[in-house]
C-alpha cells in the first residue's frame, strides 16, 4: 500500500506568523494563520482538511460496501464537520460530525443507513478517530 505525504511550513510566531502546507502530489496546498484556526477568520485549518479527508474516505468505504452487496451507488456525498475545542489539557479534536446522502437504486433508508453504518466502521479515517473523539452520522437515502 502506498504512503500518502504532505508537508507543512509555519513561519513567524504564533499569532502574527503564517503556515502554509502542501501535498506531496501536488494535488492541492493552501495556508493557514492562528485567526483561521482560532478566531474564524477567513482561511483553511487542518481541521478542514481532516474533514475532507474523512469525507472522502467515508464516501469511498460506503461505495465499496453497496458495490459488495451487488446495490452500487450511483451517488454518494458526505459532509463532514471536524470540531476543536479547549479544554483543561489543551486543544484538542472533540468531534466529527458526519452527513451522508446517497442516490442507490434497488434499496430503502434502513439498508441505506445499516451500509452507512458499516462504511463508517471501517472507514480508516473513522478508525483513527475512535477512543479519541466522539463521531456522529447521519445518513439519508435520496430518490
Amino acid at each position: 500500500m502506498p504512503t500518502s505525504r504532505a508537508a507543512a511550513v509555519w513561519e513567524g510566531k504564533l499569532r502574527d506568523g503564517k503556515g502554509r502546507y502542501t501535498a506531496a502530489s501536488g494535488a492541492f496546498q493552501g495556508e493557514y494563520t492562528f485567526a483561521t484556526r482560532f478566531e474564524g477568520a477567513r482561511g483553511t485549518t487542518p481541521e478542514e482538511l481532516i474533514a475532507a479527508a474523512h469525507a472522502a474516505c467515508l464516501s469511498m468505504a460506503l461505495a465499496a460496501g453497496l458495490d459488495k452487496a451487488g446495490t452500487p451507488a450511483t451517488r454518494i456525498a458526505t459532509d463532514a464537520a471536524c470540531t476543536l475545542d479547549k479544554g483543561e489539557a489543551g486543544f484538542r479534536i472533540t468531534q466529527i460530525a458526519l452527513t451522508v446522502k446517497g442516490k442507490v437504486p434497488g434499496i430503502d433508508q434502513a439498508a441505506f443507513d445499516k451500509a452507512a453504518q458499516g462504511a463508517k466502521e471501517g472507514c480508516p479515517v473513522s478508525n483513527l478517530f475512535k477512543g479519541n473523539a466522539t463521531s456522529t452520522l447521519a445518513a439519508k437515502l435520496e430518490s
